[in-house]
């Protein structure tokens, strides 16, 4: 027997001192070109999508602030929501769409307002289903956009109440009175239910909340709230704080074109 070592020759297919290599299979490469390229289509359907929503977007701005009646001075953004802009186009509306002018003034007077609509078709000449817009405004914008009837002097906003100035004829005589009154949403009309009144000139607290009743028919004395808001928009709430007030609007089946915006309701 020889005492030389056995030498083992190498197998030429596998590495150096390693494991044999299996061959790839040959439907590897095909299905790595397959999904790399739906990959790549996935990508480019991503970006068209946010290119589309983005020229989307700017258009609806651009259309509603061509449309603003000129005493409106608003710089407006436009939110599309829902996942891909361009379905929902094929599908011939947008899910929603939010609205928003945080600096708008009207008629002078600054102001911030937001609208949230549904069912907001992509052919503007077709009605959108249902909005709701919120109204943010000071008590200096809203003296100079609302005045109440029979009110004198300037109308102030406390917690969760408004105050005005106004006259009462009591026993022939001429009595100028200051008076604080909470606000009720009713659609067309603002309520204010008068609460403690005190008379400017003379002595402590008189009540005279039966004589202020009395201007209106049936107690609380209604303000007309259609006439500052284009035909159909409700009011649907009212929350007031110390110099500031949030009105909450609502408005369904309605056309966000030029007659709409440049229109004003009216009370019954």
């Amino acid at each position: 027997m020889s005492d030389q070592p056995t030498q083992v020759v190498p197998d030429e297919s596998s590495p150096a001192g390693g494991a044999p290599t299996r061959p790839r299979p040959r439907w590897l490469k095909p299905l790595l070109w397959a999904a790399g390229s739906v990959i790549v289509v996935l990508v480019l359907l991503v970006v068209a999508d946010l290119v589309t929503r983005t020229v989307a977007e700017q258009r609806v701005a651009a259309e509603i602030e061509k449309n603003l009646p000129s005493s409106v001075k608003a710089d407006v953004q436009v939110h599309i929501g829902g996942f891909s802009v361009l379905a929902q186009f094929v599908g011939g509306s947008f899910e929603s769409v939010d609205i928003d002018a945080p600096h708008a003034v009207v008629n002078g007077a600054p102001l911030s307002a937001s609208v949230h609509a549904t069912g907001v078709p992509a052919d503007f000449s077709k009605p959108i289903q249902a909005a709701t817009g919120t109204l943010s405004i000071s008590q200096a914008s809203l003296n100079k956009l609302v005045t109440i009837p029979g009110a004198k002097g300037d109308i102030t906003l406390g917690d969760g109440v408004i105050g005005y100035d106004g006259t009462i004829d009591l026993l022939g005589l001429p009595v100028d009175y200051t008076v604080t009154a909470t606000a009720e949403a009713a659609g067309d009309t603002v309520l204010l239910t008068p609460g403690k009144a005190t008379v400017s000139a003379g002595s402590g607290n008189v009540n005279i909340t039966k004589l202020l009743q009395s201007l209106t028919a049936n107690g609380p004395f209604p303000v007309c709230a259609a006439q500052y808001l284009p035909a159909g928009v409700k009011v649907t709430d009212i929350a007031v704080t110390p110099g500031h007030a949030t009105v909450t609007l609502s408005a369904s089946d309605f056309v966000m074109n030029e007659e709409f915006l440049h229109s004003k309701g009216s009370c019954s």
